[in-house]
């Protein structure tokens, strides 16, 4: 079965425009990329550093198999990652990998993959981040949303962030299903996403969770 849930279109993450056209990144400067793929593995949306690392535009990658962007060194293992994914017997990993740029020139980098649950605990959506070699991660505040949460809100945006279910985080932290429930939707109002992939991808775009660690946490400048 193909998921339908992509990233929605803002300021750093780019998909399927109104007119068709998708945009391309304008620099060259490679940050930590991040797509949601769907089910079998498609780039479904992404933000702009995702498709800098590839030196394409969202149109000519979007829609591409992930392993058609990928020369691992050990594809067996990668594919056997994702699977294992896919049917829920882990939910993250990690695994160097070499990219291949339209340009022709590749890429060495981290690729880390989660699995997001959706409310009725089944696989919602895959989040990459592709952390190029040469990038070294700048906490900008100036680029910082000024969006604050509850101590319990930061907890459980990490529980989403880390693939967790609605039962596992309501067990966690001695809460009702119905209750996690309202604070995920209580966040995902506040930050405008459709679902929890979007959630996620908006909030590392935001910069509230930390890159490069893990499990991923609420950096403590949007907790209340």
């Amino acid at each position: 079965m193909t998921l339908s849930h992509t990233i929605p279109m803002t300021s750093s993450t780019s998909g399927q425009s109104d007119n068709g056209i998708r945009t391309r990144a304008s620099t060259t400067e490679h940050g930590t990329g991040m797509a949601t793929l769907d089910s079998d593995l498609r780039v479904q949306a992404g933000n702009d550093d995702f498709f800098r690392c590839f030196a394409g535009s969202s149109a000519e990658l979007c829609g591409r198999n992930l392993f058609e962007l990928l020369r691992p060194s050990s594809p067996a293992v990668l594919r056997e990652h994702f699977l294992r994914l896919h049917d829920g017997r882990r939910t993250r990993f990690s695994e160097r990998v070499v990219g291949h740029r339209s340009s022709g020139h590749p890429f060495s980098g981290v690729l880390t993959a989660t699995a997001v649950q959706g409310s009725s605990d089944g696989l919602s959506a895959i989040v990459v981040l592709v952390k190029p070699d040469n990038h070294t991660p700048e906490n900008d505040p100036g680029t910082q949303r000024r969006l604050l949460l509850s101590p319990l809100e930061a907890r459980i945006l990490e529980g989403v962030a880390t693939g967790a279910s609605t039962i596992q985080m309501a067990s966690n932290l001695y809460l009702s299903r119905q209750g996690v429930e309202y604070h995920v939707g209580s966040m995902l109002r506040k930050m405008k996403a459709r679902n929890r992939a979007a959630l996620i991808s908006r909030a590392y775009a935001a910069g509230m969770l930390t890159v490069g660690t893990w499990p991923a946490r609420v950096v403590s400048d949007f907790v209340k």
